[in-house]
């Protein structure tokens, strides 16, 4: 969703607040596609500091599936996101300093909603997603779900570390009686 900010970016420097729905249905990254099955509108506030710095201040909240990391299965992980970005859109990224953020969701006088969340949804991407702390996951050998019961499969022996042949050749050669 696109927010107009002419009015702060005018000689007049009225500061705009507005309340937008949030438009992203899928959280696309390249380890796959994640739905969002919940949200609140963004809350966007731009304000004017000097020349053509703004200050954008956003609040939202969402919630994502995301698949458990041992089992697979669909967890709700929800998301609830405040921040402040200090942006000079005169500038360009490769002109920034410390204490300015990169203003790729602005473009021209309009500020792209989604993209400024994005940014933030993806900083705050969990490492580690787990259905409950004790998921068993998932069979290695035939793919059961663990948690849903136990499998019939043995687990196959765990093949040496060929660096250690020469310990265990020792060890097998020079056992005390």
């Amino acid at each position: 969703m696109l927010i107009n900010l002419s009015d702060v970016l005018s000689d007049q420097h009225k500061t705009v607040e507005e309340t937008v729905p949030l438009t992203m249905d899928t959280i696309r990254l390249r380890s796959g596609d994640y739905p969002v099955v919940g949200s609140e509108p963004i809350r966007v506030r731009a304000e004017h500091l000097k020349e053509k710095e703004l200050l954008i201040t956003a609040d939202a909240s969402l919630t994502v599936l995301i698949p458990c990391c041992r089992c697979l299965e669909d967890v709700k992980h929800d998301f609830v996101l405040h921040f402040t970005k200090h942006v000079d859109i005169g500038l360009s990224d490769a002109e920034l300093t410390e204490d300015l953020d990169e203003s790729d969701f602005i473009d021209g006088y309009h500020l792209d909603a989604d993209r400024l969340l994005f940014g933030e949804i993806l900083s705050e991407w969990p490492e580690k997603v787990l259905c409950r702390e004790d998921c068993k996951g998932l069979c290695r050998v035939c793919g059961c779900d663990l948690n849903k019961g136990t499998c019939t499969c043995r687990e196959p022996e765990p093949e040496p570390d060929p660096r250690m042949s020469v310990v265990r050749d020792l060890f097998k050669n020079f056992k005390e009686v």
